[in-house]
């Protein structure tokens, strides 16, 4: 007797339920797409115990009459395509025919479904039909009263499957995940009307009226909503449209980031990849940008049949569609004023302080007095005051020049002030519609980043020999980063030489990075080149090395300044792009407006 046996259909149907139906939050994605692909315009979903129990959607669409609804729980049965062509131009959201036969091998499924069809000139009425379907074993049809469109009950998820019911996760974990599938169909089908209820609460109800923005800002907030920067392109076949998150709402991952594909949402590594380098400098490494982008492009140009899900796709021409999104985002990151306007914190008492007559508010002000009156005296006055130092400042940027010592009556400083120096870290500046505070060190950087990156595109960068070669010894692997990077070194105007084993020699330094220390900048770059040389390209690599070198060479945080290296380095920044960001992505500048002050001293 042979081994090999073919499996019944309903067992069939429960291996590919293992496959398109992982959670509850599976069954909405499918359910709300089918309701989409039928034409709806007002979806509501229904659920309880985060999926477990019940979800249940309704939407006024086609509907199916009887035939078409004994059919539709079968097997492969779908109504989207007909013959091998129309997988090449797939314009729906479901195409497999699995979902609706996947999940009724694994639950209680009751559908009821009423059409509105044309007979003649005039519609015509054929009633609502209901069936029911118990993990497959299915009921037969039978008449039922609903409104036109299609309600589906999907009860008791797996129970009986025990193993996989137990890897369900705690009502407010699936809920997060049926959310999380709620809101991306919300953000791609703006038009509908779409309500989301959780044990007879209303979570979402949104308007097809409703523009992006708004839609934004009540699925997640109206901070991130008012903080997005609009871009739009329509070039090579690809029509692309954008709201892009300020560096400032960045993110420790990237659930912020929807991608949408002919109102489909999907993960693409190379758009990923994109949108990570359009951040890049602005904001730090490991985090993440907002952004809600949304690709329009001929269906032929790429293929969704690659992953029971539908999330994956597959782009024929996946460079052009890397390169298309990169300069889009990237453009207009670079043409926007990013600088961070900041708000002074709320001067309200906090709740539980505002009575007079609270015993305990008064206790909590006596100890305040007592404190200040101890410590108002303690503080060093020293670090605001704003005389030139005795010793010279030397900058590592080249427009900042060498200056000595200078007595106050002599300093060729003749212009009245508009900033000052606190902490020997920050400036503060007056602005015309108020003052900024800036990061000394931050906004060099990034002053002596945008130079080096410009000469060095260009030429090698203008070296200095020292007066006696600084030798050093090196590991091996350090040892073989320096041979396999000779040409980074030649192009920062670095010249190292052997000087003999294990030791290495600095004969000459880069002009622009004088301010650095020769052997102790030649070691970090050596580690530098040794851990990401192999897997990084030339181009990346480069420019890892100028962010390293313009931090090594900046002006350091506690550094005390004159007001001539102050006025220099704020000339410098208006020359400087992106000079609200140093190369890190962190911020230079954070402004104040007058209406924010006038706001907290109570003059408006």
């Amino acid at each position: 007797m042979g081994r090999i046996t073919v499996l019944d259909d309903n067992m069939v149907n429960m291996i590919a339920a293992g496959e398109v139906i992982e959670r509850p939050a599976s069954v909405v994605k499918e359910l709300l797409e089918n309701s989409i692909d039928s034409g709806a315009r007002r979806i509501s979903v229904e659920i309880e115990d985060g999926g477990k129990k019940l979800i249940s959607i309704t939407d006024n669409g086609c509907g199916m009459d009887a035939g078409d609804l004994q059919k539709a729980f079968e097997p492969h049965a779908t109504s989207k395509i007909k013959n091998a062509n129309d997988l090449r131009s797939i314009t729906t959201l479901g195409f497999r025919g699995e979902a609706l036969a996947s999940i009724a091998s694994v639950a209680a499924v009751k559908a009821i479904s009423r059409t509105r069809t044309e007979d003649g000139g005039q519609k015509t009425d054929g009633g609502a039909n209901c069936i029911e379907i118990d993990c497959g074993d299915k009921g037969s049809i039978s008449p039922a009263s609903s409104d036109y469109g299609t309600t589906i009950q999907v009860r008791d998820l797996f129970y009986k499957l025990p193993a996989r019911r137990k890897f369900l996760r705690t009502t407010n974990t699936e809920l997060n995940h049926i959310t999380e599938q709620f809101t991306r169909i919300a953000l791609a089908n703006r038009e509908l009307d779409l309500s989301l209820f959780h044990n007879g609460r209303e979570i979402y109800k949104l308007s097809g009226s409703d523009n992006l923005r708004q839609r934004i800002a009540v699925l997640f907030s109206e901070d991130i909503a008012e903080s997005l920067l609009q871009t739009e392109s329509r070039e090579k076949g690809i029509d692309i449209f954008a709201l892009l998150g300020r560096p400032e709402i960045s993110r420790t991952n990237n659930k912020l980031q929807y991608i949408f594909l002919n109102g489909r949402f999907i993960r693409d590594k190379f758009i990923s990849h994109a949108v990570r380098e359009a951040y890049r400098t602005f904001i730090e490494s490991e985090r993440f940008g907002v952004v809600f982008l949304f690709l329009k492009m001929p269906y032929e140009d790429y293929d969704v049949n690659v992953h029971p899900t539908k999330i994956e796709v597959r782009f024929y021409n996946a460079n052009l569609v890397h390169s298309q999104v990169l300069a889009v985002l990237r453009e207009k990151l670079l043409g926007s004023d990013l600088g961070i306007i900041a708000k002074a914190p709320s001067t309200k008492p906090p709740v539980g302080l505002q009575s007079e007559d609270s015993q305990q508010s008064q206790k909590i002000r006596q100890a305040m007095s007592e404190f200040f009156k101890e410590h108002q005296q303690s503080r060093p006055q020293e670090h605001f005051s704003f005389t030139p130092v005795k010793s010279a400042t030397v900058l590592a940027s080249k427009n900042i020049p060498r200056t000595e010592s200078l007595h106050p009556q002599q300093s060729p400083y003749t212009q009245p002030k508009t900033f000052i120096q606190i902490q020997d870290s920050y400036i503060v500046n007056q602005s015309d519609d108020g003052f900024e505070v800036i990061d000394q060190h931050a906004l060099h950087e990034r002053i002596l980043y945008n130079q080096i990156k410009s000469r060095i595109t260009s030429t090698n960068l203008q070296s200095q020999k020292l007066l006696l070669p600084e030798s050093f010894q090196v590991t091996p692997t350090q040892q073989q980063a320096f041979e396999n990077h000779r040409r980074i070194f030649e192009k920062l105007g670095l010249d190292i030489v052997s000087f003999g084993p294990k030791t290495l020699a600095v004969q000459a330094f880069p002009s622009l990075l004088s301010k650095a220390n020769p052997v102790d900048f030649t070691r970090d770059l050596l580690d530098l080149l040794a851990e990401k040389g192999k897997r990084l390209d030339a181009e990346t690599l480069l420019d890892e090395v100028i962010d390293m070198a313009a931090c090594k060479a900046a002006i350091k945080a506690g550094q005390r300044l004159n007001d001539t290296e102050i006025q220099q380095l704020l000339d410098d920044r208006r020359c400087c792009e992106l000079s609200s960001r140093c190369a890190h992505g962190r911020p230079t500048i954070l402004k104040f407006t007058i209406a924010e002050l006038e706001k907290q001293f109570k003059r408006t």
